[in-house]
């Protein structure tokens, strides 16, 4: 059965009390029992019904702080009976489930670094497999994006958690790895979520601002940004003081910022009518027609271009000419009010498929001309 046809709802209380959006908070890593209880009772008191901390804190490079480990269940297990919060934690082994599960924990999640291992997430299928059915009904797992853009990885990690029998079942987008220094941590590439969600409409996403942005100034426009693309909810690091952080103190804000962030946030009014859209969206439709209808033209063009270089010789792709487009074109599109890795991206696509259609063009030519010779050579063996 596929994941769109039987999931339940993220929490066993799918009462109207849990608010929207759903927001899960807490700090990166429980570092001491009284930061735990102080952090959970200021969320609390906030109204947040999920608290999160990391037991378990793999770490890039060893010599960093790598979380408490078990013993700080303890102090999630205390979080739930003073506060009546449903608790959360990453699990990343066999042992971290039968542990966490062992405390209580109510909702575990599969970060980055596991999620994009396919060995790693089945160890933790075959886990809750076994569970009883009406434990493994009551449990919430979450899986984030892997590190990579991959998105069929992704819904791999999704569809192994799913047939392990679980079916409260969310994702969680907290933004991609790239090389270099960029204006996000973990830079979002909001398409591959969207597109998640075009193939599993059914399935909750809640967006992780802390780790996309990296930085807490940037938690308050991601998440606006994550409401107006519809997702199901907010996990944010949050801690009683996060500059003292022992990991990943950029990104955490303290429970008072949290709360007047969620309130400044606009949520999209779900039901409006939409047939005022409905002559804006048929313009869109012609205009994509007309796109592709030009697109067509333009690899027609580049087909032409393809058989002349191969009548004279001359390489499929030429560097300086296709380094001087990209720039123009670039210096165009700012004038016109658009992204510049947009159109790159763009150019760079449109550029891939033309040489990709040049080639066709010279490997079937010099089939055409193997073909020729080897007639020609069974000619002459006749004569």
């Amino acid at each position: 059965m596929s994941i769109n046809e039987d999931l339940l709802p993220l929490f066993c209380d799918d009462s109207p009390s849990w608010g929207t959006p759903l927001v899960m908070a807490g700090p990166c890593s429980a570092e001491s029992r009284q930061q735990v209880l102080d952090t959970a009772a200021a969320l609390a008191a906030a109204g947040i019904r999920v608290f999160r901390a990391g037991v378990w804190k793999p770490r890039t490079k060893p010599g960093g702080f790598e979380g408490i480990g078990s013993p700080a269940l303890e102090w999630l297990a205390e979080v739930k009976r003073t506060t009546g919060m449903l608790v959360a934690t990453e699990v990343a082994t066999e042992r971290h489930v039968h542990e966490a599960l062992h405390a209580g924990v109510d909702v575990i999640w599969l970060g980055a670094r596991t999620s994009a291992n396919p060995f790693a997430v089945q160890e933790i299928a075959n886990v809750l497999a076994t569970l009883p059915e009406a434990r493994r009904n009551g449990l919430t797992v979450l899986v984030k994006n892997p590190v990579n853009p991959d998105l069929e990885l992704w819904i791999g990690a999704l569809e192994r958690i799913h047939r392990a029998g679980v079916r409260r079942l969310g994702a969680i987008h907290r933004g991609f790895s790239s090389y270099g220094r960029h204006i996000y941590r973990n830079p979002p590439k909001w398409r591959i979520p969207i597109e998640l969600h075009r193939r599993l409409p059914n399935l909750p996403i809640i967006c992780d601002p802390s780790h996309i942005g990296g930085k807490r100034e940037l938690i308050a426009p991601l998440s606006q940004q994550a409401l107006d693309m519809n997702f199901n909810g907010l996990i944010v690091e949050t801690h009683c003081t996060p500059d003292a952080a022992l990991s990943d103190a950029a990104q955490q804000i303290t429970p008072e910022v949290l709360a007047y962030t969620l309130s400044s946030l606009k949520v999209p009014t779900v039901g409006v009518t939409t047939e005022s859209l409905g002559l804006l969206r048929q313009q869109i439709d012609r205009i994509d027609d007309d796109l592709l209808e030009l697109l067509a033209k333009r690899m027609r063009v580049a087909r032409d271009i393809g058989c002349y270089k191969k009548e004279h010789n001359m390489p499929v792709v030429q560097e300086g000419r296709y380094n001087d487009l990209m720039e123009r074109r670039v210096r165009s599109a700012e004038t016109l009010g658009m992204s510049t890795d947009f159109i790159r991206t763009i150019l760079a696509t449109i550029h891939e498929e033309s040489v990709r259609q040049q080639l066709e063009i010279c490997s079937d030519t010099a089939a055409g001309k193997t073909d020729a010779d080897s007639a020609a050579t069974g000619e002459k063996a006749a004569k």
